[in-house]
């Protein structure tokens, strides 16, 4: 199997592990809990296979992208009372799905041909992408707007992993690199409860 593949299946798993114990916590059904897993685990690889004009999308071609945020989900439905008491742990794998997607989707943007910018920046949208359309279907502000450090180490990981493509380093070393770059930061972020800036002081209106 692909490594590109690999990246991908394991990433949505995670992501859809999260996306389903949001719904969980919002009480929805078995059909609302499968669909935000759906969302988080393939929203961003979906997002990033549209602008790269990947057509049709990986998850629209292949059963698998669809099998595994629909196992994902139904192991949360059927088991969120231990998931849920396991929060740590959903985040660090969290923070894997994350560093996983941010590589994947930048190493694939650039094998369709976009420069190293456009390509670290669509390794952070498949990264976060998904996470903002499960908040959004779940009427909360988005994770990545609430100070959560979480973009920008999916934007490092994925610049590493560019940067050692375009310094012709092996693939799966830049794969290696940029991913625990995006890890360690997130998970540092989580451990030492580092906020992105926000502004101080009331709004003018």
């Amino acid at each position: 199997m692909p490594t590109l593949v690999v990246l991908d299946l394991v990433g949505i798993f995670v992501f859809a592990i999260s996306g389903g114990l949001v719904a969980v916590r919002k009480d929805l059904d078995v059909f609302g809990v499968l669909l935000l897993a759906g969302t988080t685990g393939l929203g961003g690889g979906f997002l990033r296979d549209l602008l790269i004009d990947a057509a049709p999308p990986a998850a629209l071609t292949d059963w698998r992208y669809l099998a595994v945020p629909v196992v994902a989900g139904l192991l949360t439905f059927g088991y969120h009372p231990t998931l849920g008491r396991m929060e740590r742990t959903v985040n660090v794998f969290d923070a894997f799905g994350l560093a996983l997607f941010c590589v994947a989707g930048a190493l694939k943007a650039l094998d369709h041909g976009l420069g190293p910018v456009p390509a670290a920046l669509l390794g952070m949208t498949t990264g976060i992408g998904g996470g903002i359309l499960r908040d959004l279907l779940a009427g909360r502000v988005p994770v990545v707007f609430r100070g959560e450090l979480y973009a920008t180490p999916a934007l490092a990981g994925a610049f590493v992993a560019v940067a050692g493509t375009e310094l012709d380093a092996p693939r799966t070393v830049v794969t290696v690199l940029g991913a625990l770059v995006c890890l360690v930061w997130r998970l540092l972020a989580l451990w030492r409860g580092w906020q992105a800036p926000r502004p101080s002081g009331a709004a003018s209106v």
